[in-house]
């Protein structure tokens, strides 16, 4: 393209928001956490699926094929949640969700969705989630050398361990400053 020779129209949305094709036959709802599946349609998220955002408002597809219609996502802010043995002490620790409503300080096979931003009351929390940023997978077992999907098993047997341990901490570090960032 040229560059341009006088005043042009363009359409700008608001940074905090997105939206994505919906899985066919399924419902998301409305603050449900959104996840995509491999062909990158939105779903209601199922452990291990990237974080794609909250549903703005119900997305009903219940007789649609994939990508039939959209659903509305807000990709970044702060939400109030209801998270599993959340105490005061955790401000700061990362929280996962196993599905679209059920919240974590859980690793395991959970999705990341963000960090405890502040404290309100027993099990219940403000989360910041920034779905641009995001953060590495950490290593599931950095003593054996066996490690997630994300970071392959590196070295022999002999130094394995070792080698995973330090590939954990830097993970660990990564995410410590994408936290920093706004994620």
């Amino acid at each position: 393209m040229a560059t341009l020779t006088k005043d042009t129209l363009r359409n700008y949305e608001l940074g905090k928001l997105n939206e994505i094709g919906v899985i066919a036959a399924d419902i998301i709802y409305k603050n449900a956490a959104v996840g995509d599946n491999a062909s990158g349609y939105g779903r209601p998220l199922v452990a291990g699926d990237p974080f794609r955002g909250f549903a703005e408002e119900k997305a009903d597809n219940a007789s649609g094929a994939a990508g039939d219609i959209n659903v509305r996502l807000r990709i970044k802010g702060l939400v109030q949640l209801s998270i599993s043995g959340l105490a005061i002490t955790d401000v700061g620790k990362d929280i996962y969700a196993s599905d679209d409503d059920t919240f974590t300080l859980t690793q395991g096979s959970n999705t990341r969705i963000g960090f405890v931003h502040r404290y309100v009351s027993s099990g219940v929390g403000i989360v910041a989630f920034n779905t641009a940023t995001g953060a590495e997978a950490e290593l599931t077992d950095s003593t054996t050398g066996t490690a997630d999907g994300t970071v392959a098993d590196v070295g022999g047997a002999f130094d394995q361990g070792t080698l995973n341990n330090n590939f954990a901490d830097i993970i660990a570090k990564v995410n410590y400053l994408l936290r920093k960032m706004g994620s």
